[in-house]
């Protein structure tokens, strides 16, 4: 787990920041792209080679001299922020033998006042930062995610339906309590800080007693029926730290209560 590149990436983010590196909106309408745009200029700051694909590819960036991805949010602030939608892949913090990382990054969400700088794009700043691992967010390795079809709907029978699946999973924002306003790093217990970092939380998630196995659902009554199964691995507890450079604040971070079955 030594070899990873998310301390230096971290690094480059909180510098960049720091030396007032603004986002660049690519236009008015296509708010996607303006923050992984952000990010791929610090994977370039801190030099590694790196993959990346277009809308719906999982994850945005692959580095090539690391076995690791980093999957990219930018998310208008204040706005929705508890939680986000993933279209192509359930979050994980392991895919295709590649540790993945997340990156949320939230920006003003009324650009009006920030500097124009023609045909409609404008520059503005990171308001705070979270990089997690992905076991953070989900720490099942199993499941893979496919979009299934059936044919037979209809009045003919000759329509298809697609099953093609969102998952909604809570931002870190919304699990911590001390991220808001600050950039901090969130990585399991077993992965040791790199020199200039220091802790400023141990945060610990718990296993659920059930979890949602298959879904069921109705075309004539429009209900969505789920089926769940005990957890053989209720009650572990998964470890993790934030960690933060020594020249930033020290202010700690925790985790927030949940609603019990919806997370902890």
């Amino acid at each position: 787990m030594s070899d990873t590149l998310c301390f230096d990436v971290f690094r480059a983010c909180v510098e960049a920041v720091d030396a007032g590196e603004l986002i660049e909106s690519v236009s008015d309408r296509d708010k996607e792209f303006h923050f992984q745009n952000w990010f791929a200029a610090r994977l370039g700051r801190v030099g590694v080679h790196f993959d990346s694909g277009g809308r719906n590819t999982y994850p945005d960036f692959s580095l090539v001299e690391y076995v690791e991805g980093y999957e990219v949010k930018g998310l208008a602030w204040p706005g929705r922020e508890r939680d986000y939608d993933a279209n192509s892949q359930a979050p994980t913090g392991l895919h295709n033998g590649r540790r993945i990382f997340y990156v949320f990054g939230r920006y003003p969400a009324d650009l009006t006042p920030y500097a124009d700088v023609g045909d409609g794009r404008r520059q503005y700043p990171v308001v705070d930062l979270v990089i997690c691992h992905g076991d953070f967010l989900n720490a099942d390795h199993e499941y893979v995610h496919e979009n299934k079809s059936l044919k037979g709907f209809g009045t003919y029978g000759d329509i298809m339906i697609r099953d093609r699946k969102m998952y909604v999973a809570p931002t870190p924002f919304a699990l911590t309590d001390g991220t808001t306003g600050l950039m901090t790093l969130i990585v399991p217990e077993s992965m040791e800080a790199r020199d200039g970092f220091r802790e400023v939380g141990w945060l610990q998630r718990m296993e659920a007693a059930e979890f949602v196995v298959a879904y069921k659902f109705d075309l004539r009554s429009n209900a969505l029926a789920a089926e769940r199964a005990p957890n053989p691995n209720v009650g572990t507890e998964h470890q993790f730290v934030a960690y933060r450079l020594a020249t930033q604040s020290a202010k700690p971070v925790s985790m927030l209560q949940r609603t019990p079955g919806v997370g902890g």
